[in-house]
């Protein structure tokens, strides 16, 4: 499971080339999403991602790459105005299967690895979710939600009424051939009832069975439903394998059949902060056996190469791939400079090469293809590698001791032509979750925060991982549990206090912000300190109360804070900022996403019109359409300059 609250945007577009980091030049880099190798190793196709914005469009658009597996011979698969996404290879190698919504809905289509046009496979008249290829690569199964027959109807009339927990939107498995008939027609066929929410499938490598992840609801306060089962593809029967408690929809067999690895919870019931463990299931016999205990506790399983399990996992300000025997220990397979993309690694259907997306604090996002046996990755992408090179301010990890001697690490991004001795502004960037956790990632990314371009207006720029965060193991990750605001915000202020004391940054000219649970805390900052002279409120959680009965994950906050808000009225009340607002005199801009249901609008509402009525400088703009991670890219280059502008206006 993710963090829930954790955001991270990213956007591309041409455009000019100025002297210095600015947002605008941030949105030329592309990203790359998934990085897939052929079953022989012999080529690899990713996808890029890079946003259009005219005079009608805002939106991210995902095309296919193929190249030969040393980078040469690249050719760009797909093009239009629909993305094109999720591609996998035929076993053969010949062709490449993919998702695009070119015909008006999201459908399985593929393409000849030469080029051409596209064959459409699927032609469901609901919504899909997913699809795999079967081994022998004669089937297509895919997940997908028909709605009811009537909903257009009652659209029309004025009737589409919704009642809460009532017939929900599960995803079912249907199977297509992948190989039309003689009068060209493919005949799909369902295999589940409906029943469960089907999160992900996996094929057994003889194409007999389908292990399948499955909750109650399509619903995000579901995940602790989740179960495992397998299907039988002849006879549809199903049966159990994990009843209870996986929490990762990760699931692989081995390349001789013989096991299915999974995720499991480690705690029953299972915590919002993600406790989970590698088990391994003996087909023959039925016994399921844990394997040993991962660093951090959060693996995501890639799949087996040869006997051995492979996993990436968090591991402080890096995503690590591991392998592991199937009797363990775990042991670092590869370890990159920087970090993984959203994406992750894929490991081809012969376990034999890993697909990377990567990138690092100064190196842009990029495809690679590294052997499992070599562990010396190859760049075979050049999405972004003919961009200019401007100036980037250095970035490096830190570390200093909170108030009761916990060890906690950040990152510090200095300015651009940083001089020893001189202080500067400092901008303190707080990541959602809490779980989430701040990486070495490209800093000249078009995200929500554009930490090139402060760094190019002078500012040094603190990215704290406070407890609470991901990638530091279990106890580190439980231990704000009961205590948002308490001392995951000393750690912070800790380490303000070490980067005053580094000579770095100025303790008179400070500024506070951050999305989602980084709202949180930058709300809950100024409530208690008057140091910062501004702060952004991204998407925060204000008022604990209201948010845990206006949220779609109202099973959140009490687990963090031991039972609903009506039995535990005073916890709630003391970690809520809103409690405290008459206290704040800091200037703050409050940013929140019209559609958002993980942290409703309402949140923002709450905090700015409290701000105006106490007589606090403040400015609230909402974006029509966003949801919780604003998606629209002219959105994202205002969020950015927003940040650029507010904290120039306060701070400098």
């Amino acid at each position: 499971m993710k963090a829930i609250l954790f955001v991270v945007g990213f956007a591309a577009i041409a455009g000019a080339q100025p002297s210095g980091w600015t947002p605008e030049f941030s949105m030329q880099f592309k990203n790359i999403g998934s990085v897939v190798p052929s079953p022989d190793g012999s080529r690899v196709v990713w996808t890029q991602i890079e946003a259009v914005m005219d005079a009608e469009h805002s939106e991210m658009r995902e095309q296919i790459f193929l190249a030969n597996a040393d980078g040469s011979h690249l050719l760009q698969l797909t093009r239009g105005e629909k993305s094109s996404a999720n591609p996998s290879f035929s076993p053969d190698g010949r062709m490449v299967y993919f998702e695009s919504a070119r015909s008006g809905r999201n459908q399985v289509y593929r393409i000849l690895i030469s080029g051409g046009e596209a064959e459409q496979i699927t032609d469901f008249k609901g919504e899909i979710s997913g699809y795999q290829l079967s081994p022998d690569g004669k089937t297509v199964a895919f997940t997908g939600y028909e709605p009811p027959a009537d909903l257009e109807k009652n659209r029309k009339e004025k009737r589409d009424f919704r009642v809460l927990d009532s017939n929900p939107a599960n995803h079912s498995i249907y199977l297509i051939p992948a190989d039309a008939d003689p009068d060209g027609r493919r005949a799909a066929r369902k295999l589940t009832d409906g029943k469960r929410d089907v999160n992900r499938l996996e094929w057994s490598p003889d194409s007999r069975k389908i292990a399948f992840s499955h909750t109650a609801t399509p619903d995000a306060d579901s995940w602790t439903t989740s179960e495992l089962s397998e299907l039988d593809v002849s006879s549809g029967a199903i049966k159990p394998i994990a009843a209870t408690r996986t929490i990762s929809p990760d699931m692989f067999y081995s390349r001789d059949g013989r096991y299915l690895a999974y995720t499991k919870s480690l705690s029953d019931p299972p915590r919002w902060a993600f406790d989970g463990g590698i088990v391994l299931l003996n087909r023959s016999t039925g016994e399921a056996r844990a394997l040993p205990a991962t660093y951090d506790e959060q693996p995501e399983l890639l799949g087996f190469a040869g006997d051995r399990l492979v996993f990436t996992e968090a591991r402080h300000t890096r995503n690590v791939i591991y392998e592991m025997s199937i009797d363990g220990p775990p042991q670092v397979l590869f370890e990159p400079k920087g970090t993984l993309g959203a994406n992750g690694a894929r490991l081809n259907a012969a376990g034999t090469m890993l697909g990377l997306p990567m990138e690092s604090s100064d190196d842009p996002p990029e495809a690679y293809l590294m052997a499992v046996s070599a562990k010396t990755p190859l760049r075979v992408s050049r999405a972004n590698a003919d961009l200019p090179k401007l100036p980037l301010g250095k970035t490096e990890v830190i570390h200093w001791k909170a108030k009761d001697g916990l060890d906690i690490e950040g990152l510090i991004t200095y300015p651009v032509n940083y001089e020893s001795g001189k202080k500067y502004p400092l901008i303190v960037v707080i990541h959602g979750g809490p779980t989430g956790v701040f990486q070495e990632g490209f800093i000249g990314r078009a995200s929500l925060y554009p930490l090139a371009a402060f760094a190019a207006r002078g500012y040094a720029v603190l990215r704290a991982n406070p407890r609470g965060s991901s990638g530091y193991g279990k106890t580190f990750r439980f231990a704000n549990y009961n205590d948002w605001g308490g001392k995951d915000y000393e750690d912070i202020q800790s380490g303000v206090d070490h980067v005053i004391e580094m000579g770095v940054a100025d303790p008179d000219r400070l500024a506070v912000m951050g999305w989602s649970y980084g709202g949180f805390m930058t709300s809950w900052t100024i409530t208690q300190t008057h140091r910062f002279k501004a702060a952004v409120v991204g998407a925060g959680v204000t008022d604990l109360w209201s948010f845990t009965g206006t949220s779609d994950i109202p099973g959140f906050l009490p687990d963090y804070f031991g039972g609903e808000p009506w039995r535990q009225l005073d916890n709630y009340r003391k970690h809520s900022p809103i409690t405290y607002v008459k206290n704040v005199t800091t200037p703050t801009l409050v940013l929140h996403g019209e559609a958002d249901i993980r942290v409703p609008t309402s949140q923002g509402y709450e905090f700015y019109h409290s701000l105006k009525r106490e007589g606090v400088i403040t400015k609230m703009v909402v974006y029509p359409r966003q949801p919780h991670s604003p998606r629209e890219p002219k959105f994202i280059l205002d969020i950015m300059n927003r940040h650029l502008d507010w904290v120039d206006k306060y701070v400098r």
